[in-house]
């Protein structure tokens, strides 16, 4: 093979949207991918197989509690978990194949082994096979974080792929972390019929989003009778044949002793950065081997650029994906950059959660004054149709100026109607940029201006 212009090590989001950009600007290009199929951990085990099974279980959910409020009866409500998976597979192969697709439309190099650096401008594949570059994109991604004392067997004590294919539902599950991972891979299973106990060290769930979320989102989750045991530390896992007991320490100082078929370890991921020689040429990370950039997404070694879950910043598909097509276009000489202040988080449960920007903790602690506006859905036309009432809309807007500076939402559409945060902030718009913008009628994002006009204190519907 001739000398690339550009090496692309793993074929996520982050990955394979960089080298379809490269290959847009004329490169040469080549992705190097360990696993058979490309699209890495989000469409393989991750984000997209972990909705289809959201979907299908929230579905199912529907059919036994909801279909009866809209005048619809059925017979016998019964689940298929093996369908169920083999659906979630379909989804998985279809998507995976386009993106296969999408590399040779665009004439790049699709590369199967594991890759390592050899070079400022080398990757060696499987040990042996040598691409010789102008440059290298690391985008390897990120593996689950396994707890010392509690060591994946694949069986008993799993991670969120073991999850996201149960032959069938286990009886009761213990869920380690009630972040974004274990509240939708725990919403999944408590749906199809497990009783599911989520525990955390934190005092609610989704810690690290605004507060009143995390508060809202535990009233509605303990109504759908998943169990949480929060400022909780978790201690000790043992297995036996038939299952784990989960041994904790309570917020109150005593010891709790939790037994589950299936003990779920959900308590984030970590770089994915072992194994790619690194330091053969000397490029720096950190203690938890993060990749460290400069704002080019360019390493310490000029060559070598990395962007994804494998560089500081929130481990989420879209940040990378933004990343991914910037820095090609840096190095293309192109002007580009991610504004790191407007990536949207959303959690695929039911109701859905989804935030951008800044939360009242942040705001509070570095002093800055601001004005809150909130609407709840239930003084919402669309949403009192659709028997989707649960949850609000919250706006942080500066007590100055009116800049918009954080929406957080909880409820049906959530991740649909962040959108509309994140396009006013991009541009620094203000709650009454929303407030003056027309909505149409009945919708749920008319819910977002009731919360824009109540930063003013004249939402015109409560």
């Amino acid at each position: 093979m001739s000398q690339l212009d550009l090496v692309v090590i793993g074929s996520g989001p982050a990955g394979y949207v960089a080298a379809i950009r490269a290959a847009q600007l004329g490169m040469k290009v080549a992705i190097v991918e360990k696993y058979p199929t490309l699209g890495g951990t989000c469409l393989n085990v991750g984000c997209i197989p972990s909705k289809a099974l959201l979907d299908s279980s929230e579905k199912y959910e529907m059919a036994h509690h909801d279909f009866a409020a809209h005048g619809i009866t059925v017979g016998k409500v019964d689940m298929d978990v093996k369908k169920m998976v083999k659906r979630k597979e379909s989804v998985i192969h279809q998507l995976t194949s386009g993106i296969d697709f999408l590399m040779k439309k665009n004439k790049i190099t699709r590369v199967q082994g594991w890759a390592t650096i050899g070079g400022p401008n080398t990757v060696v594949v499987d040990g042996k096979d040598k691409l010789e570059t102008k440059n290298i994109l690391i985008a390897a991604g990120s593996d689950v974080i396994e707890l010392p004392f509690a060591k994946f067997d694949g069986d008993v004590i799993v991670s969120s792929t073991e999850a996201l294919a149960f032959e069938k539902t286990p009886k009761n599950m213990v869920v380690i972390g009630a972040g974004v991972i274990g509240l939708e891979l725990g919403s999944v299973w408590s749906r199809l019929g497990a009783q599911v106990t989520l525990v955390d060290i934190a005092e609610r769930p989704l810690a690290i989003m605004d507060k009143e979320l995390g508060w809202e989102a535990k009233r509605t989750f303990d109504k759908q009778g998943i169990n949480f045991e929060l400022g909780a530390k978790v201690v000790d896992v043992k297995t036996t044949k038939t299952g784990g007991t989960v041994t904790i320490e309570t917020a109150d100082g005593s010891t709790k002793k939790l037994k589950g078929d299936k003990v779920l370890v959900a308590v984030g991921r970590k770089a994915n950065t072992a194994g790619l020689d690194l330091e053969k040429v000397g490029v720096k990370t950190d203690e938890r081997g993060v990749i460290q950039i400069d704002e080019n997404y360019c390493t310490n070694v000029p060559s070598i650029f990395a962007v994804g879950d494998c560089v500081p910043g929130p481990m989420l598909a879209h940040k990378g994906e933004e990343e991914g097509v910037a820095c090609i276009e840096k190095i293309a000489g192109i002007h580009a950059h991610v504004n790191y202040e407007c990536i949207p988080s959303v959690v695929y449960t039911s109701p859905e959660v989804s935030s951008v920007g800044k939360t009242e903790e942040e705001l509070t602690e570095a002093g800055i004054e601001y004005n809150v506006g909130r609407f709840r859905y239930m003084g919402n036309g669309r949403a009192i149709a659709m028997n989707e009432t649960n949850g609000f809309v919250k706006i942080l807007a500066c007590k100055k100026t009116d800049k918009l500076l954080g929406m957080h939402i909880i409820g049906s559409m959530a991740s649909e109607m962040i959108a509309e945060a994140v396009s006013v902030m991009e541009f620094g718009g203000s709650a009454e940029d929303i407030a003056r913008s027309v909505h149409a009628h009945p919708t749920l994002s008319e819910i977002t201006k009731e919360a824009a006009l109540d930063v003013d204190n004249r939402a015109i519907h409560s």
